[in-house]
């Protein structure tokens, strides 16, 4: 593999940002320093950047605070969350799932196909946990209604658990991710969400530090507790 395409996959920065640091010598493989770009290297070889070795991985993962006005897509006509990704090439990489377009939050980004199909599967009732803002009253058996399980149209819900917080404000998590699941369970008690973002998904929770649209690598331990 060529050098400059196994450091961005470490996720050591854009192919332009790693070819300028080979240029400035910040590389080395097998302790000497290499300024061509297409130096062969491969797994076996200790290969440091600035200081720091290269690990290389199959797998990428990431998690994105994703913004609002953004689509759940590898490919749109519109803005979509891979554009967004500024760690790793974007090739292979795909949204774990789905939010809508106006809501934002936690959404993992991987080219682990298996893991996603682990972490969507309904026999797993992996749990998602949103906040919201709503317009109307809730009723007084509210929480009671979404531990039930709110019945809708075509489905009924699996039991969710409900937190109100203040008079417009709420947390809920459910077990499934049906199509604007969390606006219509709301809007079945009388009430409209404003506002939505997902705060966790599984033992995953979304890192505060991230302003929206903004993404990091997931480190050891949350890859760990996705799996």
């Amino acid at each position: 593999m060529r050098l400059d395409k196994f450091l961005c996959e470490c996720a050591f920065g854009t192919r332009t940002e790693v070819k300028s640091a080979v240029k400035a010598k910040l590389v080395t493989v097998n302790g000497k320093v290499v300024t061509d770009c297409g130096f062969s290297v491969s797994e076996k070889d200790e290969i440091f950047f600035s200081g720091k070795r290269a690990l290389y991985s199959k797998y990428v993962y990431i998690m994105l605070n994703k913004p609002m006005g953004t689509i759940s897509a590898v490919t749109d006509k519109e803005k979509t969350v891979i554009d967004l990704i500024e760690q790793v090439p974007k090739r292979g990489l795909f949204p774990v799932g789905r939010l809508d377009k106006d809501t934002e939050g936690l959404l993992i980004i991987t080219n682990d196909g298996e893991l996603a199909h682990k972490l969507l599967s309904p026999k797993k009732h992996v749990d998602k946990k949103y906040y919201f803002k709503f317009s109307g009253t809730m009723p007084e058996n509210a929480v009671s209604l979404f531990k039930e399980g709110i019945k809708l149209k075509d489905f009924t819900c699996r039991q969710a658990i409900l937190e109100i917080i203040s008079e417009n404000e709420a947390y809920v998590t459910i077990h499934e991710g049906k199509y604007h699941q969390v606006k219509r369970m709301v809007r079945a008690v009388g009430c409209e969400v404003e506002y939505l973002k997902r705060t966790a998904f599984g033992q995953l929770k979304l890192d505060e530090n991230l302003l929206p649209g903004q993404s990091r690598l997931l480190t050891p331990k949350e890859v760990e507790l996705l799996k």
